[in-house]
């Protein structure tokens, strides 16, 4: 799994190579500085030019949402008010979680804040890359990206859906209404724990899964002490269970990580196919 991961992050980074990583290449463009994760992967690869700062969240591997290669090319930002202003940005894209007093600082020194909201499926993630690339000045890379993402799809119309299990770390399950639910649709999946009533984030004990094992067990651990029961040897006797691992990080960004999430979704669904 994780060669399949180092693989499909080197290639994203590769469709971002020859844009420019900075914004003095490009006159009357707009400056902006993104502090949201997934924001920051789709600027980066539709407005780099426009792209002052990222967030503090994509310079780390484990949080990022985009290549660390790509990350690296541009400065990162904690979200206080005067180290953003200090990269003199036109517009600052956050998260709808941003702190009043800090949108309210921005607006103060004539910095225009534009927030969004969560995906919850695919056609939310189209309309922020469209809303991120309209907002750039970018809208031929906006829809660029759209295709990608429309491409990657792999419509299931003469299978049975498989239920699937996306368990993880710390058994924290995904219910409706968010995007890997919806992705797993697009691959073949139907979201098990949605279907036993479990919602968003609930937690899922290894005594439930092993007293009503699911078909398939998609592993999404960050690694270390909490992933323990996506592992336990208790599951080894669940012989009609199939396990496969997942990147947590593909998990909830739209943007280019929707078509990573689908390659590796697609190549599960290859594995435990009839």
């Amino acid at each position: 799994m994780m060669m399949r991961a180092a693989v499909v992050w080197a290639g994203a980074a590769m469709l971002s190579a020859c844009a420019p990583a900075t914004r003095h290449e490009q006159k009357d463009a707009p400056v902006i500085v993104s502090l949201n994760p997934c924001t920051d992967a789709i600027l980066a690869e539709i407005a780099p030019g426009h792209l002052a700062a990222i967030s503090h969240y994509s310079h780390d591997p484990a949080g990022s949402s985009m290549p660390p290669d790509l990350a690296a090319r541009f400065p990162a930002v904690s979200g206080n008010a005067e180290e953003v202003a200090a990269r003199r940005p036109d517009i600052v894209v956050a998260a709808m979680f941003l702190p009043p007093a800090t949108e309210q600082a921005l607006q103060r020194m004539g910095i225009r804040v534009v927030k969004t909201g969560s995906i919850a499926n695919v056609d939310d993630a189209i309309a922020q890359v469209r809303d991120l690339a309209s907002l750039a000045g970018e809208a031929e890379a906006g829809e660029r990206l759209v295709q990608r993402i429309e491409s990657s799809l792999n419509i299931q119309d003469n299978v049975d859906p498989v239920p699937a299990l996306v368990w993880q770390s710390g058994g924290l399950v995904p219910g409706e209404g968010v995007l890997i639910s919806d992705l797993l649709t697009h691959a073949g999946f139907t979201n098990w724990s949605a279907g036993r009533g479990l919602g968003q984030g609930a937690i899922l004990p290894l005594e439930q899964v092993l007293a009503d094992p699911p078909p398939l067990i998609i592993a999404a651990g960050k690694g270390g002490e909490e992933d323990r029961k996506l592992r336990h040897r208790a599951l080894n006797a669940l012989h009609d269970t199939r396990r496969a691992d997942f990147d947590p990080r593909l998990l909830y960004c739209g943007g280019p990580t929707i078509p990573l999430a689908m390659a590796r979704l697609a190549e599960i669904r290859a594995e435990v196919a009839p």
